[in-house]
């Protein structure tokens, strides 16, 4: 696996992008009040990321399982770095939102393809190698702030959109390069249609992986924007703790990736998932009753049980389906996930101004244990019916 220049390029590739990720993410809502004179469009800025996002999952997912997974990752790379081009010379805030639409687009197969093709050319060791995949895109992320900090005080900050788009062309590149185009050998057997993942759906396993997943998805939205904001206004931290908070979320994900994906490979993946999101309930449920300090210890609690579910859930789901299928069921996963991202913040939002940021976030966490449960209670029945 380590000598295999595959494994080399998509990884590289991953790290490039997600490093101009986290330098840029920060820059965007600046740049839509720079040219606005207000933040108050800022929030479109997810929007419209997330509606291409979402759209594009399933379909690149199928075109990948027919045709290969090789042409889908190298244009996602080329599209993400014609959005940094796009960013870079916008005169209006409507062509950042643009922009953000090519930027899904281009990130969509990104997330979704490269762990297929892993599971494909790595059959018997999926789990690992699609952790350590998940592993390094989430160290370029926390890495990504750092380096732009440090980079913003030697360049102008929107030379750093020149930089992002650099890295993603030089993503393209080792793409290109490195990667063998892997493709399933019964791919052209199989229809350009949904019906698979709809038949897949019906199963009721498969279903509640989807809808943790939907969750899971709802769970990492509210950590980037809800929670933030809740540590500053109900605790009255500093932004230096909210960076910290930020930080440990990204390494708790990173590691949990490591660790789940091999022990899902030795002892299944479906235990995984009841415990992660178990995990993620327990801590999400303590922390409005610590201080700063132990509600931190346990938002990183569950940030490494949300991690394990992430991981675990992927691999359980590639497993349900044949190997044609493994763009299509990937597309599937980040199809649930964008939604928990895009509708979980702003209904938590609305929970939170009627009954308070704590009885939300506890209800969330409930939310996590009933989901917990009920997968535990279907791989049950599974477990019984097959003895």
């Amino acid at each position: 696996m380590l000598r295999d220049k595959t494994f080399w390029g998509l990884n590289l590739s991953v790290f490039l992008i997600m490093i101009g990720v986290g330098m840029i993410v920060a820059l965007l809502p600046q740049r839509i009040v720079d040219l606005d004179g207000d933040g108050r469009n800022a929030g479109y800025l997810a929007s419209m990321f997330a509606i291409a996002y979402i759209l594009l999952q399933m379909p690149a997912g199928i075109m990948a399982d027919k045709f290969g997974f090789k042409l889908f990752l190298v244009l996602g790379y080329l599209l993400c770095s014609l959005a940094g081009l796009c960013f870079y010379f916008s005169a209006s805030s409507a062509a950042i939102f643009l922009s953000r639409i090519v930027q899904g687009a281009g990130e969509a197969p990104i997330w979704a393809l490269a762990p297929a093709m892993l599971s494909v050319k790595y059959p018997h060791n999926k789990g690992a190698v699609m952790g350590a995949y998940n592993a390094v895109l989430h160290i370029g992320l926390t890495a990504g702030p750092i380096l732009g900090v440090h980079l913003a005080g030697i360049w102008r900050p929107e030379s750093l959109f020149l930089l992002y788009a650099c890295a993603c062309l030089a993503g393209a590149l080792l793409i290109c390069l490195l990667a063998e185009d892997v493709r399933s050998k019964d791919a052209l057997a199989n229809s350009l249609s949904f019906s698979g993942i709809l038949n897949l759906s019906r199963r009721p396993e498969a279903l509640s992986a989807l809808l943790g997943i939907t969750l899971y998805g709802a769970g990492y939205g509210i950590f980037l924007t809800s929670i933030p904001v809740y540590l500053r206004q109900e605790k009255g931290v500093s932004p230096a703790h909210v960076g910290a908070f930020f930080s440990l979320f990204y390494v708790a994900i990173s590691l949990s990736q490591i660790a789940a994906g091999k022990l899902s490979d030795k002892f299944g993946s479906g235990v995984f998932m009841v415990l992660g999101l178990l995990f993620a309930s327990l801590g999400l449920a303590i922390a409005p009753f610590l201080n700063f300090s132990g509600a931190l210890a346990m938002l990183t609690a569950a940030s490494l049980g949300l991690g394990v579910f992430y991981l675990s859930s992927m691999i359980f789901l590639n497993e349900t389906v044949s190997e044609a299928l493994k763009g299509t069921i990937s597309g599937a996963y980040y199809l649930f996930w964008g939604i928990g991202m895009f509708f979980g913040p702003p209904m938590l939002s609305e929970l939170s101004a009627r009954a308070g940021f704590d009885i939300s976030l506890i209800s969330y966490a409930i939310l996590l244990l009933a989901a917990s449960a009920f997968i535990a209670v279907r791989l049950r029945l599974r477990r019984a019916s097959s003895n």
